[in-house]
Protein backbone atom coordinates (compact mmCIF):
# COMPACT_ATOMS: atom_id res chain seq x y z
CA UNK A 1 0.00 0.00 0.00
CA UNK A 2 1.50 3.31 -1.10
CA UNK A 3 1.49 6.04 1.53
CA UNK A 4 -0.44 9.19 0.66
CA UNK A 5 2.59 11.18 1.80
CA UNK A 6 4.52 9.73 -1.15
CA UNK A 7 1.82 10.95 -3.54
CA UNK A 8 1.98 14.40 -2.00
CA UNK A 9 5.78 14.51 -2.12
CA UNK A 10 5.88 13.57 -5.82
CA UNK A 11 3.20 16.11 -6.77
CA UNK A 12 5.05 18.82 -4.84
CA UNK A 13 8.28 18.00 -6.67
CA UNK A 14 6.54 18.28 -10.03
CA UNK A 15 4.80 21.53 -9.03
CA UNK A 16 8.11 23.05 -7.92
CA UNK A 17 9.64 22.09 -11.25
CA UNK A 18 7.14 24.34 -13.01
CA UNK A 19 8.77 27.31 -11.31
CA UNK A 20 12.35 26.30 -12.14
CA UNK A 21 12.18 25.10 -15.74
CA UNK A 22 10.20 25.91 -18.87
CA UNK A 23 11.42 22.85 -20.75
CA UNK A 24 8.36 20.76 -21.55
CA UNK A 25 10.40 17.59 -22.12
CA UNK A 26 12.00 17.83 -18.67
CA UNK A 27 8.62 18.20 -16.98
CA UNK A 28 7.02 15.35 -18.92
CA UNK A 29 9.92 13.02 -18.14
CA UNK A 30 9.63 13.94 -14.45
CA UNK A 31 5.89 13.13 -14.52
CA UNK A 32 6.43 9.75 -16.20
CA UNK A 33 9.30 8.71 -13.91
CA UNK A 34 7.49 10.06 -10.85
CA UNK A 35 4.46 7.90 -11.64
CA UNK A 36 6.64 4.79 -11.94
CA UNK A 37 8.62 5.39 -8.77
CA UNK A 38 5.68 6.43 -6.59
CA UNK A 39 3.26 3.74 -7.77
CA UNK A 40 5.79 0.92 -8.04
CA UNK A 41 5.20 0.48 -11.74
CA UNK A 42 7.34 -1.23 -14.35
CA UNK A 43 7.04 1.55 -16.94
CA UNK A 44 4.94 4.51 -18.03
CA UNK A 45 4.19 6.40 -21.23
CA UNK A 46 2.64 9.74 -21.99
CA UNK A 47 0.88 9.99 -25.35
CA UNK A 48 -0.28 13.05 -27.27
CA UNK A 49 -2.85 13.10 -30.03
CA UNK A 50 -1.76 13.15 -33.66
CA UNK A 51 -4.93 14.59 -35.23
CA UNK A 52 -3.99 13.69 -38.79
CA UNK A 53 -3.23 10.02 -38.04
CA UNK A 54 -6.02 9.61 -35.51
CA UNK A 55 -3.78 8.05 -32.83
CA UNK A 56 -1.97 9.10 -29.67
CA UNK A 57 1.80 8.81 -30.09
CA UNK A 58 4.45 8.58 -27.36
CA UNK A 59 6.11 11.86 -26.32
CA UNK A 60 7.68 10.66 -23.08
CA UNK A 61 8.31 7.20 -21.66
CA UNK A 62 10.44 5.24 -19.21
CA UNK A 63 10.97 1.56 -18.54
CA UNK A 64 10.08 0.17 -21.98
CA UNK A 65 12.32 -1.51 -24.55
CA UNK A 66 13.02 0.10 -27.93
CA UNK A 67 11.17 -2.73 -29.67
CA UNK A 68 8.01 -2.04 -27.67
CA UNK A 69 8.20 1.76 -27.97
CA UNK A 70 8.19 1.72 -31.77
CA UNK A 71 4.99 -0.36 -31.86
CA UNK A 72 3.13 1.31 -29.03
CA UNK A 73 0.24 3.68 -29.78
CA UNK A 74 -3.37 4.14 -28.74
CA UNK A 75 -6.29 4.47 -31.12
CA UNK A 76 -7.91 7.75 -30.03
CA UNK A 77 -11.48 7.14 -31.18
CA UNK A 78 -11.80 3.79 -29.51
CA UNK A 79 -9.83 3.65 -26.28
CA UNK A 80 -9.81 7.29 -25.31
CA UNK A 81 -13.60 7.55 -25.54
CA UNK A 82 -13.73 4.73 -22.99
CA UNK A 83 -11.25 6.55 -20.78
CA UNK A 84 -13.31 9.72 -20.82
CA UNK A 85 -16.58 7.94 -20.03
CA UNK A 86 -15.25 6.57 -16.75
CA UNK A 87 -12.36 8.92 -16.13
CA UNK A 88 -9.84 6.08 -16.49
CA UNK A 89 -9.34 2.57 -17.91
CA UNK A 90 -7.90 -0.49 -16.21
CA UNK A 91 -6.60 -3.51 -18.11
CA UNK A 92 -6.11 -6.16 -15.43
CA UNK A 93 -4.61 -8.69 -17.85
CA UNK A 94 -2.99 -6.74 -20.67
CA UNK A 95 -1.88 -9.94 -22.40
CA UNK A 96 -5.42 -11.16 -23.04
CA UNK A 97 -7.68 -8.10 -22.95
CA UNK A 98 -9.25 -7.81 -26.41
CA UNK A 99 -9.52 -4.03 -26.09
CA UNK A 100 -5.73 -3.81 -26.48
CA UNK A 101 -3.55 -4.23 -29.55
CA UNK A 102 -0.11 -5.85 -29.64
CA UNK A 103 -0.88 -8.28 -26.81
CA UNK A 104 2.01 -10.54 -27.83
CA UNK A 105 4.41 -7.64 -27.40
CA UNK A 106 2.99 -6.90 -23.97
CA UNK A 107 3.63 -10.53 -23.01
CA UNK A 108 7.21 -10.33 -24.25
CA UNK A 109 7.68 -7.01 -22.44
CA UNK A 110 6.50 -8.49 -19.15
CA UNK A 111 3.51 -6.17 -18.83
CA UNK A 112 0.65 -7.58 -16.78
CA UNK A 113 -1.68 -4.68 -15.91
CA UNK A 114 -2.19 -1.16 -17.27
CA UNK A 115 -3.88 1.94 -15.83
CA UNK A 116 -4.68 4.72 -18.31
CA UNK A 117 -5.97 8.22 -17.51
CA UNK A 118 -6.64 11.17 -19.83
CA UNK A 119 -4.45 14.25 -20.17
CA UNK A 120 -6.97 17.08 -20.24
CA UNK A 121 -6.63 20.69 -21.35
CA UNK A 122 -9.79 22.76 -20.92
CA UNK A 123 -11.87 19.56 -20.61
CA UNK A 124 -10.54 18.24 -23.93
CA UNK A 125 -8.40 15.08 -24.03
CA UNK A 126 -5.14 15.93 -25.76
CA UNK A 127 -3.43 12.74 -24.66
CA UNK A 128 -3.25 9.90 -22.14
CA UNK A 129 -0.88 8.80 -19.39
CA UNK A 130 -0.43 5.02 -19.03
CA UNK A 131 1.19 3.13 -16.14
CA UNK A 132 2.37 -0.45 -16.76
CA UNK A 133 2.98 -2.98 -13.98
CA UNK A 134 4.95 -6.23 -13.91
CA UNK A 135 2.28 -7.96 -11.84
CA UNK A 136 -1.49 -8.25 -12.09
CA UNK A 137 -2.98 -5.39 -10.17
CA UNK A 138 -6.31 -3.86 -9.21
CA UNK A 139 -5.79 -0.11 -8.86
CA UNK A 140 -7.54 1.56 -5.95
CA UNK A 141 -9.16 5.00 -5.89
CA UNK A 142 -6.09 6.74 -4.48
CA UNK A 143 -3.88 5.33 -7.22
CA UNK A 144 -6.30 6.43 -9.93
CA UNK A 145 -6.57 9.90 -8.41
CA UNK A 146 -2.78 10.22 -8.13
CA UNK A 147 -2.12 9.21 -11.75
CA UNK A 148 -4.91 11.56 -12.85
CA UNK A 149 -3.26 14.40 -10.90
CA UNK A 150 0.06 13.62 -12.60
CA UNK A 151 -1.69 13.66 -15.98
CA UNK A 152 -3.19 17.04 -15.08
CA UNK A 153 0.31 18.34 -14.37
CA UNK A 154 1.35 17.01 -17.77
CA UNK A 155 -1.55 18.80 -19.42
CA UNK A 156 -0.48 22.06 -17.74
CA UNK A 157 3.11 21.60 -18.92
CA UNK A 158 2.01 20.90 -22.48
CA UNK A 159 -0.45 23.80 -22.50
CA UNK A 160 2.11 26.25 -21.14
CA UNK A 161 4.73 25.10 -23.62
CA UNK A 162 2.30 25.29 -26.52
CA UNK A 163 1.11 28.74 -25.46
CA UNK A 164 4.62 30.09 -25.14
CA UNK A 165 5.70 28.62 -28.46
CA UNK A 166 2.54 29.85 -30.18
CA UNK A 167 2.99 33.39 -28.86
CA UNK A 168 6.61 33.40 -30.04
CA UNK A 169 5.71 32.07 -33.47
CA UNK A 170 2.74 34.42 -33.80
CA UNK A 171 4.94 37.41 -32.96
CA UNK A 172 7.54 36.34 -35.50
CA UNK A 173 4.87 35.62 -38.09
CA UNK A 174 3.14 38.97 -37.62
CA UNK A 175 6.43 40.84 -37.86
CA UNK A 176 7.39 38.98 -41.03
CA UNK A 177 4.03 39.30 -42.78
CA UNK A 178 3.36 42.88 -41.66
CA UNK A 179 6.80 43.95 -42.89
CA UNK A 180 6.07 42.36 -46.26
CA UNK A 181 2.68 44.01 -46.51
CA UNK A 182 3.93 47.46 -45.56
CA UNK A 183 6.76 47.40 -48.10
CA UNK A 184 4.80 45.92 -51.01
CA UNK A 185 3.49 47.88 -53.99
CA UNK A 186 1.93 44.91 -55.80
CA UNK A 187 -1.62 43.98 -54.81
CA UNK A 188 -1.18 40.40 -56.03
CA UNK A 189 1.80 40.01 -53.69
CA UNK A 190 -0.17 41.57 -50.83
CA UNK A 191 -2.97 39.05 -51.35
CA UNK A 192 -0.42 36.24 -51.59
CA UNK A 193 0.98 37.20 -48.20
CA UNK A 194 -2.50 37.43 -46.67
CA UNK A 195 -3.72 34.08 -48.01
CA UNK A 196 -0.90 31.78 -49.09
CA UNK A 197 1.68 32.69 -46.46
CA UNK A 198 -0.95 32.55 -43.71
CA UNK A 199 -2.08 29.12 -44.93
CA UNK A 200 1.43 27.72 -44.75
CA UNK A 201 2.10 29.25 -41.34
CA UNK A 202 -1.12 28.12 -39.64
CA UNK A 203 -1.61 24.73 -41.28
CA UNK A 204 -4.67 25.67 -43.34
CA UNK A 205 -5.71 23.78 -46.46
CA UNK A 206 -6.85 26.92 -48.27
CA UNK A 207 -7.95 30.53 -48.13
CA UNK A 208 -9.86 33.11 -50.16
CA UNK A 209 -9.90 36.89 -50.17
CA UNK A 210 -13.00 38.66 -51.46
CA UNK A 211 -13.45 42.41 -51.92
CA UNK A 212 -16.79 44.22 -51.93
CA UNK A 213 -17.97 45.58 -55.26
CA UNK A 214 -20.36 48.30 -54.16
CA UNK A 215 -21.60 49.01 -57.69
CA UNK A 216 -22.80 45.42 -58.20
CA UNK A 217 -23.53 44.67 -54.53
CA UNK A 218 -21.34 41.56 -54.80
CA UNK A 219 -18.24 40.31 -53.06
CA UNK A 220 -15.67 39.55 -55.75
CA UNK A 221 -13.00 36.88 -55.43
CA UNK A 222 -9.59 38.52 -55.85
CA UNK A 223 -7.34 35.72 -54.57
CA UNK A 224 -7.57 32.06 -53.62
CA UNK A 225 -5.03 29.49 -52.50
CA UNK A 226 -5.06 25.74 -51.91
CA UNK A 227 -8.64 25.13 -53.09
CA UNK A 228 -9.86 23.25 -56.15
CA UNK A 229 -11.23 25.13 -59.14
CA UNK A 230 -14.53 23.24 -58.83
CA UNK A 231 -14.95 24.44 -55.24
CA UNK A 232 -14.10 28.03 -56.17
CA UNK A 233 -16.56 28.00 -59.08
CA UNK A 234 -19.40 26.97 -56.76
CA UNK A 235 -18.76 29.81 -54.29
CA UNK A 236 -21.32 32.49 -55.14
CA UNK A 237 -20.44 36.14 -55.64
CA UNK A 238 -23.63 37.12 -53.83
CA UNK A 239 -23.11 38.29 -50.26
CA UNK A 240 -24.32 35.49 -47.95
CA UNK A 241 -25.12 35.67 -44.24
CA UNK A 242 -21.59 34.81 -43.09
CA UNK A 243 -20.13 37.48 -45.36
CA UNK A 244 -22.69 40.00 -44.08
CA UNK A 245 -21.63 39.34 -40.49
CA UNK A 246 -17.95 39.64 -41.39
CA UNK A 247 -18.59 42.83 -43.36
CA UNK A 248 -20.19 44.28 -40.25
CA UNK A 249 -16.84 43.77 -38.50
CA UNK A 250 -17.51 40.43 -36.78
CA UNK A 251 -15.08 37.51 -36.83
CA UNK A 252 -16.94 34.30 -37.69
CA UNK A 253 -15.64 31.10 -36.07
CA UNK A 254 -16.87 27.78 -37.45
CA UNK A 255 -15.40 24.88 -35.46
CA UNK A 256 -17.21 22.23 -37.48
CA UNK A 257 -18.80 23.10 -40.83
CA UNK A 258 -20.90 19.92 -40.84
CA UNK A 259 -23.00 20.83 -37.81
CA UNK A 260 -23.06 24.63 -38.02
CA UNK A 261 -26.34 25.94 -39.46
CA UNK A 262 -24.66 29.11 -40.71
CA UNK A 263 -22.68 27.13 -43.26
CA UNK A 264 -24.15 26.47 -46.69
CA UNK A 265 -22.75 24.20 -49.40
CA UNK A 266 -21.82 21.53 -46.82
CA UNK A 267 -21.49 18.82 -49.47
CA UNK A 268 -19.00 20.91 -51.43
CA UNK A 269 -16.99 21.52 -48.27
CA UNK A 270 -17.03 17.80 -47.46
CA UNK A 271 -15.61 16.98 -50.88
CA UNK A 272 -12.97 19.67 -50.40
CA UNK A 273 -11.95 18.21 -47.02
CA UNK A 274 -12.91 21.33 -45.07
CA UNK A 275 -13.81 20.84 -41.40
CA UNK A 276 -13.24 24.21 -39.67
CA UNK A 277 -13.34 27.75 -40.95
CA UNK A 278 -12.52 31.32 -39.96
CA UNK A 279 -14.08 34.33 -41.68
CA UNK A 280 -12.53 37.70 -40.81
CA UNK A 281 -13.18 41.23 -42.05
CA UNK A 282 -10.57 42.90 -44.26
CA UNK A 283 -10.41 46.47 -43.02
CA UNK A 284 -8.98 49.66 -44.37
CA UNK A 285 -8.87 52.02 -41.43
CA UNK A 286 -12.48 52.21 -40.19
CA UNK A 287 -14.06 50.69 -43.28
CA UNK A 288 -14.51 46.98 -44.02
CA UNK A 289 -13.66 46.45 -47.69
CA UNK A 290 -13.76 42.68 -47.89
CA UNK A 291 -13.63 39.26 -46.25
CA UNK A 292 -10.87 36.69 -45.82
CA UNK A 293 -11.90 33.06 -45.30
CA UNK A 294 -9.49 30.46 -43.97
CA UNK A 295 -10.21 26.73 -44.24
CA UNK A 296 -8.83 23.91 -42.07
CA UNK A 297 -8.86 20.15 -42.71
CA UNK A 298 -9.35 19.20 -39.03
CA UNK A 299 -11.73 20.40 -36.35
CA UNK A 300 -10.06 23.34 -34.67
CA UNK A 301 -10.60 25.40 -31.57
CA UNK A 302 -9.34 28.93 -32.18
CA UNK A 303 -7.67 30.58 -29.17
CA UNK A 304 -7.82 34.32 -28.74
CA UNK A 305 -4.22 34.93 -29.83
CA UNK A 306 -4.83 33.21 -33.20
CA UNK A 307 -8.00 35.28 -33.74
CA UNK A 308 -6.05 38.44 -32.95
CA UNK A 309 -3.26 37.42 -35.34
CA UNK A 310 -5.46 36.73 -38.36
CA UNK A 311 -7.47 39.90 -37.77
CA UNK A 312 -4.28 41.94 -37.50
CA UNK A 313 -2.93 40.51 -40.76
CA UNK A 314 -6.28 41.04 -42.51
CA UNK A 315 -6.26 44.65 -41.29
CA UNK A 316 -2.67 45.20 -42.39
CA UNK A 317 -3.52 43.68 -45.76
CA UNK A 318 -6.54 45.96 -46.16
CA UNK A 319 -4.42 49.02 -45.34
CA UNK A 320 -1.74 47.92 -47.81
CA UNK A 321 -4.31 47.45 -50.58
CA UNK A 322 -5.85 50.84 -49.89
CA UNK A 323 -2.47 52.55 -49.78
CA UNK A 324 -1.44 51.10 -53.14
CA UNK A 325 -4.82 52.02 -54.60
CA UNK A 326 -4.46 55.63 -53.44
CA UNK A 327 -0.94 55.90 -54.82
CA UNK A 328 -2.02 54.62 -58.22
CA UNK A 329 -4.96 57.02 -58.35
CA UNK A 330 -2.67 59.94 -57.47
CA UNK A 331 -0.16 58.94 -60.13
CA UNK A 332 -2.92 58.54 -62.71
CA UNK A 333 -4.25 62.01 -61.87
CA UNK A 334 -0.74 63.40 -62.28
CA UNK A 335 -0.31 61.62 -65.60
CA UNK A 336 2.53 59.45 -64.28
CA UNK A 337 3.36 55.92 -65.44
CA UNK A 338 2.01 53.17 -63.16
CA UNK A 339 3.38 50.20 -65.08
CA UNK A 340 4.58 47.33 -62.92
CA UNK A 341 1.98 47.88 -60.20
CA UNK A 342 -0.72 45.22 -60.47
CA UNK A 343 -4.04 46.49 -59.16
CA UNK A 344 -7.61 46.79 -60.33
CA UNK A 345 -8.50 50.14 -58.81
CA UNK A 346 -12.19 49.73 -59.67
CA UNK A 347 -12.49 47.18 -56.88
CA UNK A 348 -11.58 49.75 -54.26
CA UNK A 349 -13.43 52.86 -55.41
Amino acid sequence: MIKKSEYFKTLCNVSRAFGTTKEKEVLLDMIVKGAIDTMGGKAASLFLEDEKKGVFVTVSQAGLSENYIHSDFIHSKREVEGILEGGFLVFYDATSDLRLDNRDLKTAEGIKSILVVPVLVRDKAIGVLALYTAEHRNFDKDEVNFLSAMAEQGGMAIQNARLGERIRKNSELFHKLASGLNSCMDVHKILEIMAEDMCKALGMIGATVRIVNEKKNTIDLVYDYGLSSSFIEKCPAAIEDIEKDALSGTTIIINNVYIDDRVKHKEDMTREGIVSMLCVPVRSRDKVIGVMKMYFGVERQFPEDIIMLVNAIAHQGGLAIQNVSMQILLKQEAGLDVNGIAIDTSLFE
